[in-house]
């Protein structure tokens, strides 16, 4: 059994049961120890094909488990690593359909600060530059009533250090008002993970220290 709710609790909250398995005709990874995510940022580490883009569909209810029981309490948004726009429609065109004025007001702020080109029409923007607009509708488009989940996949492809900063600084001061998951490949060893779901040899556990870096759960990926 699985859900998928719009509860007007204070905050959010995944919970995944013990015995949980994600998959298509075979299950690719399975929960050892039952989960539970609260408000903040957790990543999501495992290597190619092992299933972090299925767990992002099964939570959001567009597939179905293939055994167990999960249970998310907030309002999902699923931000994939292929998301494209309309090739014509520039970023303010964008940002100002899809999040209204006052807020597509403050991601145009923001888009200054990491250098998102403007001028251009999505078609013929870099892939650095699309996936500035995928982030930004994701940023700025969450209800910021403590009840918003958003699933990030792969959203620091293409992006330059400077810009991955920019996010993961944004990311840090609004812990608080959303439930972040983020699945990442981190390229440097002592990026901070304070809370991170691995999937390693069709197992999903939950690693969580105020002090852990990516160098650290390395070892954890096989």
């Amino acid at each position: 059994m699985n859900s998928s709710s719009n509860h007007q609790s204070q905050s959010c909250e995944i919970n995944l049961s013990e015995g949980l398995a994600i998959g298509y005709d075979s299950r690719l990874a399975e929960v050892q120890s039952a989960i539970s995510l609260g408000q903040g940022t957790h990543y999501l580490l495992g290597r190619n094909g092992r299933g972090k883009t299925t767990l992002f569909r099964t939570l959001c209810g567009m597939l179905k488990p293939v055994s167990g029981r999960y249970e998310v309490d907030g309002n999902c948004r699923f931000i994939s690593e292929d998301l494209v726009f309309d090739p014509e429609l520039k970023a303010p065109a964008i940002l100002k359909s899809l999040l209204g004025k006052e807020l597509a007001a403050e991601a145009l702020e923001f888009a200054k600060a990491i250098e998102l080109d403007l001028t251009k029409p999505f078609g013929k923007l870099s892939t650095g530059n699309k996936r500035k607009v995928n982030l930004l509708v994701a940023e700025f488009g969450y209800h910021k009533d403590g009840q918003d989940i958003i699933f990030l996949d792969e959203p620091f492809t293409g992006l330059d250090a400077p810009t991955r900063q920019a996010f993961l600084d944004r990311w840090e001061q609004v812990t608080n008002d959303v439930i972040r998951v983020v699945s990442a490949h981190p390229d440097f060893d002592d990026m901070a993970v304070p809370s991170a779901l691995v999937i390693s040899d069709g197992v999903l556990n939950h690693h969580q220290s105020d002090d852990m870096s990516w160098g650290e759960l390395r070892q954890f990926l096989n």
